[in-house]
């Protein structure tokens, strides 16, 4: 697994585009901090962000994994890139005659991408306990280290997603026509909830009938691994309990996500290899 690790880390190190995205990437996590200094003023209503709970224990695991997750379109491009590059420089075929079995090629690509996964979610677990230590009205052990279920959800999703990325990169060999792909696919999720709504129209819990169908879905299961969290708010809530609103969504990390989410990352794999096996190269 070094091995394989290392001849990753060393294409990478002289690919310049690759190290400016990875810089570009950790640069925005890191500058989930400025969100701290964001406020509001509307005439005699003042908001300031960090004195609304967004960075209290635990609800910044939640907040922050979701706001990180956003980010990972940056890491897609290296993702696919890597692949794109592969073909490109004709390194691929190099590394098979110098050795390397299309197995080991595939699981080189796979470590990579767990390996920026892991790194990720340090840094936002890093970023976030800084930032909770500094804003959190809670400062108990026992509450700073609930929901780190939160970081494990950060962790599959991202595996999952770059794994798809990896796929793509394979299948189209071209890292533009990759990441456009992923938006096609992106769209026909989409386009294909929409029919569902439109054939579950009238009937009883439309809403839920039209879920259960897409968390088998890819995107649709990353998606679900970390809910949007901002209708956790406090603020949020009680502003809705005035206008007579209530909230009955589940926020937490379902189990069963992660398993579609672990099932679709074996299969995207299983497949690059697969194709890469088929492929006259």
């Amino acid at each position: 697994m070094l091995r394989l690790l290392t001849i990753e880390f060393h294409k990478l190190k002289y690919n310049k585009a690759s190290k400016i995205l990875i810089i570009i990437y950790f640069g925005l996590l890191t500058s989930i901090a400025l969100i701290a200094a964001i406020k509001f003023e509307f005439g005699n209503f003042k908001l300031h962000l960090a004195d609304a709970g967004i960075f209290n224990f635990p609800y910044i695991w939640h907040f922050n994994t979701y706001i990180a997750a956003i980010l990972k379109f940056f890491l897609l491009l290296v993702i696919v890139s890597m692949m794109s590059n592969e073909y490109s420089y004709k390194t691929l075929k190099q590394n098979l005659i110098d050795g390397l079995s299309k197995k080991e090629f595939i699981l080189s690509k796979f470590y990579t991408v767990i390996a920026f996964a892991f790194v990720s979610t340090i840094f936002v677990f890093l970023v976030s306990l800084v930032l909770g230590m500094v804003y959190s009205d809670y400062n108990e052990l026992a509450i700073i280290f609930s929901d780190l279920d939160y970081l494990l959800a950060f962790f599959i999703k991202l595996v999952g997603f770059f794994s798809f990325g990896l796929f793509l990169g394979i299948l189209v060999k071209r890292s533009a026509f990759a990441v456009g792909a992923m938006f096609v696919w992106l769209i026909i999720e989409s386009m294909f909830k929409g029919y569902l709504y439109w054939t579950f129209n009238g009937a009883e819990n439309t809403g839920e009938k039209v879920d259960a169908v897409m968390q088998f879905l890819p995107l649709e299961s990353m998606t679900n691994l970390i809910k949007e969290p901002f209708s956790r708010l406090g603020a949020v809530r009680s502003a809705a309990n005035t206008m007579g609103e209530t909230f009955t969504k589940s926020y937490a990390v379902e189990f069963t996500t992660i398993l579609i989410v672990s099932f679709w990352t074996f299969a995207f794999i299983y497949l690059s290899f697969a194709l890469l096996k088929k492929r006259d190269l």
